[in-house]
């Protein structure tokens, strides 16, 4: 049986992007990165991978519906049967979650419900948690709503700075994600 299909959707740097793609057999094969951002570092990581590119700017679109359907034809002609979401900085709408229901899935640097939305390291560190973490869960219409599939426990230290928290959430991030990916896929 060959493999699915997968797009990964990324806005920033794509530390997830490399570790997805460093982590050997997910059981589906990385055949397209969607970015926002036409300067994102992701996509030169994504070159050096060999993921074709689709870089598009929303502002050159009417509408959130008339790009994600740009985008929903570009997934069809990659016959794409997954989307991960990694870094990706913009609400998913009504047309994608659509044409991808149940099928695209998104990591968050909290243990959600905590810190849902932009900043969610910053948020916990500043909320004076002892215990953060990271969520993988499903995409719904709402902001970090999904129904949960992983996460996984990140203890803040008494000296901890918001940089050495960051690294220790990414770090699980970039462990997780992948096994995560592998089991859903299957």
């Amino acid at each position: 049986m060959s493999k699915r299909n997968a797009a990964i959707f990324a806005s920033g740097t794509g530390s997830n992007f490399e570790a997805i793609m460093e982590a050997g057999d997910l059981s589906c094969d990385i055949v397209l990165l969607i970015c926002d951002k036409p300067k994102a570092t992701v996509i030169q990581k994504a070159e050096k991978y060999q993921v074709p590119t689709f870089v598009f700017n929303p502002k050159d679109y009417g509408s959130k519906e008339e790009y994600e359907k740009v985008l929903v034809e570009k997934l069809k002609e990659a016959n794409i049967s997954w989307i991960f979401l990694a870094g990706y900085m913009r609400i998913v709408g009504s047309v994608l979650l659509q044409a991808y229901e149940g099928r695209i899935v998104n990591i968050h640097p909290s243990l959600l419900p905590d810190f849902p939305g932009k900043d969610a390291i910053d948020q916990a560190y500043h909320a004076g948690v002892k215990t953060t973490g990271v969520t993988v869960h499903y995409i719904d219409s709402g902001i970090d709503t999904g129904p949960i599939i992983a996460q996984e426990k990140v203890e803040v230290e008494e000296n901890e700075t918001l940089e050495s928290l960051e690294e220790k959430i990414h770090h699980v991030e970039h462990q997780l994600y992948p096994r995560v990916i592998r089991e859903i896929v299957k």
